[in-house]
């Protein structure tokens, strides 16, 4: 929605003021890091709980200039499976020199199978980076205001939109000793485990602090012909938003016969106040079980997750 051919994103005026407020910090080291995207903690709004997500090398169909982009993401947990809920929202990146945010205003249908919004490209990469005005000390705020809220449901009302405080969180990316961390979960048990609606494993340590992989063999919610998979932060050791750590995350089940594993790599996820950070729809029920797939060879399973620590939410 709204003019992307534009170079650089219009004024959203005064009456801009965002219900989150992201800043980056070291810029540059999130370009180097390569990631795809970068996404916040969470912020509340109107009952639910909601996500900016930051492409920093967006490219547009038959553009050759990649943008920054931003799109926002409503959270799983906050939906019942009958929701559809409709956002109308501004993205936004804050000019230091004028003292206002610029962006596009959007729209979205948020259900259980469509939670993110599609990415707006807000500034050419090659623009942020020369001017003095979005970043300032190698580093950028993004923002998102929502607008308005409707609720369409069979066993709700509308929501009622409340008044609220803007949310200020920061990103730090680190540029030296990056904490890695790599683990092998083996399930000998599996068909033990299958009739489970979740098994987890065993603890493991990285960076100071205790995790685990959980798994739905049939999917959660109303998700069941998908396996979900999670890498969790043991509830134990839970960070707070403002002491989150920055994730890159790889997780993988892997085929014991062909070496063709099944693999999804997420952009920077930070893991605070949400304890939990993966993917409902891992791989399909049916591709998993398929004997010449090798994801279960006999009773056994195996999976793997790989994560790297590049930064918090703090400069502690």
């Amino acid at each position: 929605m709204g003019n992307t051919g534009s170079r650089s994103p219009a004024s959203l005026g005064k009456s801009h003021v965002p219900d989150l407020e992201w800043k980056i910090h070291d810029f540059s080291a999130l370009l180097e890091t390569g990631a795809k995207s970068a996404k916040s903690s969470h912020f509340h709004y109107s009952g639910y709980k909601w996500f900016l997500k930051v492409i920093p090398m967006h490219k547009k169909p038959g553009a050759e200039t990649p943008y920054v982009s931003l799109c926002l993401k409503l959270g799983s947990k906050t939906l019942e499976p009958c929701d559809t809920v409709n956002a109308v929202f501004e993205l936004s990146v804050y000019n230091r020199a004028k003292r206002v945010y610029c962006g596009r205003r959007a729209s979205h249908n948020f259900d259980l199978n469509n939670t993110l919004s599609k990415n707006e490209c807000l500034i050419p990469l090659q623009e942020l980076l020369k001017s003095s005005a979005f970043l300032v000390d190698d580093s950028c705020v993004f923002g998102v205001k929502i607008l308005e809220i409707k609720l369409f449901s069979t066993e709700k009302k509308a929501a009622v939109v409340p008044k609220k405080v803007t949310t200020v969180q920061n990103l730090f990316i680190q540029k030296k000793g990056l904490i890695k961390g790599t683990y092998t979960w083996i399930m000998d048990n599996y068909h033990e485990l299958d009739s489970k609606y979740f098994v987890c494993s065993p603890t493991f340590e990285v960076g100071g602090h205790k995790w685990h992989v959980g798994m739905y063999p049939h999917g959660r919610r109303n998700i069941t012909n998908h396996v979900s998979l999670f890498l969790y932060l043991e509830s134990s050791d839970k960070l707070c938003d403002e002491s989150g750590k920055v994730v890159e995350l790889t997780l993988s089940i892997l085929d014991q016969k062909n070496g063709k594993h099944s693999t999804i790599t997420s952009g920077l996820l930070v893991f605070g106040g949400e304890s939990s950070r993966g993917w409902s729809k891992f791989l399909t029920v049916k591709k998993f079980k398929n004997p010449s797939r090798g994801y279960v060879v006999g009773s056994r399973c195996v999976v793997k997750t790989d994560f790297t620590i590049v930064g918090s939410s703090n400069d502690g």
